[in-house]
Formats: C-alpha cells, structure tokens, sequence
C-alpha cells in the first residue's frame, strides 16, 4: 500500500530529440563558413565601415578648416585695409613686459606686520601650553582673527583705491 510514490520518476522521462530534414543537415555540413569565419567577415565589414566614416568625416572637417581659414583671411585684408591708429605691435609688447614686471613684484611675500606675528605666537603658545585642551584658547584665536581681519581689510582699501 504505500509502497509506490504518487509522483511519476524521473527515470522514466525520456530526452528530448530534434528531428531535421536530411537537407538541412547536408547544407549545414557542406557550408564552409564556420563561426570564426562568419565573425571575422563581420569584423571586416565593421572595419571597413568605420573606415568610410572617418573618411567622410575628415572630407567634412579639411571643408570647414579651408572656409573658417578663407573668411579670416578676407578678415584679415579688411582689417589691413583700414585705418592704422592703434597701438604698434612694439608699443603693446613694452605694455605687455610691464605688466608682467607689476604681476612678479606682487607674487613677493611680505613679511607680516608686528600685531599678526605677536597674536599668532599667543595661539601658538596656548596651544602647547594646553595641548590636551585646546578649546581654552579660544581668546588668543579670536585675537589673531581680528588682527588677520585688519591685515586683510587694509589690503582691500590699498588695492581698490
């Protein structure tokens, strides 16, 4: 009585067959195209494509340099052909070496005026002094940022007048 199980075995199941026309299986077996040679002919023909692409892009890109080029050279003719009264080439260059003389003499550091050394030594100073508690400086940090404050607010009055 309980001896057979209700579901049927797997053992019993048979696998499953394709069945294909004997002319399928000649064409497939004759072809002489394999898949190395079909990805390869795929390959080419990626290849070559790209390759017209890039081409016809260039074509595209020589056009719009010649015409950018010929318009800027009417340009240029034009701007030739009218009055002369800038500046000369020399005088823009002295202008320009100036200019660069000021730009290197304001990368030089100045050394910091009396009242920002003094305050920044106080933190500094308070900070070894307490170096487990750090926020009983707060006085000296305050002190330093009002002095760096003034620095800063007299370069700004120096530079915009």
């Amino acid at each position: 009585m309980g001896s057979s199980s209700s579901k049927p075995s797997s053992t019993s199941s048979s696998p499953l067959v394709w069945k294909a026309s004997s002319d399928l299986v000649e064409a497939l077996e004759a072809s002489p195209e394999t898949n190395v040679s079909r990805k390869q002919g795929v390959e080419l023909e990626i290849q070559a494509r790209v390759a017209a692409e890039l081409k016809r892009l260039q074509k595209a890109e020589a056009a719009a340099l010649k015409d950018v080029q010929e318009k800027l050279s009417v340009a240029g003719q034009q701007v030739g052909t009218e009055d002369q009264s800038g500046p000369s080439r020399h005088a823009v260059s002295k202008e320009v070496a100036a200019l660069h003389a000021k730009l290197v003499e304001r990368r030089k550091v100045r050394d910091l005026p009396e009242s920002v050394e003094a305050a920044r030594g106080e933190v500094v100073r308070c900070l070894r002094e307490n170096d487990r508690r750090p926020l009983d400086c707060w006085r000296e940090v305050e002190q330093f940022k009002e002095e760096v404050r003034r620095l800063e607010k007299g370069w700004v009055d120096k530079v915009v007048s």
